[in-house]
């Protein structure tokens, strides 16, 4: 049983369940409502495989990152450790090989890799992205932090692209098309931002291991002040644009999702920004990225509002 809870552990399954839980949501309650009668046979079948190929992907991501972070961990988190003292290191290669084809063939499996085989090959790219981020984007100014958020950002897009063909994916389908791609955008572009904000404030948490070991995130290349501030213009563009959407809801007359979103998202996000300006701990720094964290959550569960008036 300690494998187990040392396995769960490694691949980070709380995470695991949040990709599942966006991807369902986004299904059941924007795609659903949107076409009602109109879902195509195996619909479901192809969403679930597309979802299982997804969280092993990320777990295999999450395996390698720990197999390549042995040393920095040993600093940052060694409570936290699994390989190397649950999980035997070749062990840990074997699981990450075998998630990462088993997220690929699922891919290929759930789609047409004849007419979509771009999705085939983005998460081909998602697995060598997961690779190369371990191995050296991570230690490196924004790079790492932006394929974290682009990836964050295509759990989302996965889903939207797999329900057409990529020529019309953007064209002028159903009546429902350009909604749909339009919440795709929102709910990617929430994830990207926000995760771009949550990876900043995890490099400042982790500045004492990564500093020992060479790598060159923005605070230690930048400083911690210039990061912050970094952060907080990114929090600054999310809370304008959250403030466009709500002008845009209000005209609909959608006052829970308003309420909902003042609330769960633009006032957390304020107390975030207000937070992040005093922090000066890791143990401060480790809170802001739970409420970010928070922060994603309540941003994504927000797509159940949208299930009563789409």
């Amino acid at each position: 049983m300690k494998k187990v809870a040392a396995f769960l552990k490694l691949v980070r399954y709380p995470n695991l369940i949040f990709i599942a839980l966006t991807q369902g949501m986004f299904q059941y309650c924007i795609y659903h409502p949107i076409y009602r009668n109109r879902i195509p046979e195996g619909d479901g079948r192809q969403f679930l495989m597309l979802v299982l190929a997804s969280v092993f992907i990320a777990a295999a991501g999450n395996i390698i990152n720990d197999y390549f972070d042995m040393n920095i961990d040993r600093i940052n988190k060694p409570q936290k450790m699994v390989i190397g003292k649950y999980i035997n290191r070749r062990w840990a290669l074997v699981w990450h090989l075998a998630l990462s084809v088993l997220g690929v063939a699922l891919t290929a499996i759930a789609v047409n890799p004849f007419s979509r085989w771009y999705l085939v090959v983005a998460n081909i790219a998602c697995v060598l992205l997961l690779w190369f981020y371990s191995v050296k984007f991570k230690k490196e100014i924004l790079i790492g932090n932006v394929v974290i958020s682009l990836l964050t950002a295509w759990t989302i897009m996965i889903i939207f692209l797999s329900k057409f063909s990529f020529s019309d994916a953007f064209g002028n389908g159903h009546p429902g098309q350009l909604k749909l791609f339009r919440f795709a955008v929102l709910y990617a572009g929430f994830a990207f931002i926000i995760s771009l904000v949550r990876e900043a404030i995890k490099d400042v948490e982790d500045i004492a291991g990564d500093q020992k070991y060479g790598c060159n995130t923005m605070p230690i290349a930048w400083g911690v002040n210039a990061t912050k501030v970094y952060v907080a213009v990114w929090l600054t563009l999310l809370i304008a644009l959250l403030l466009v959407v709500q002008f845009y809801i209000l005209q609909l007359g959608w006052w829970p999702g308003v309420v909902y979103c003042v609330i769960l998202i633009l006032l957390p996000a304020g107390y975030l920004f207000r937070k992040l300006i005093t922090a000066g701990t890791p143990a401060a720094y480790h809170y802001l990225s739970m409420v970010t964290k928070g922060l994603m959550l309540t941003g994504i569960l927000s797509m159940g509002i949208f299930y009563f008036y789409l």
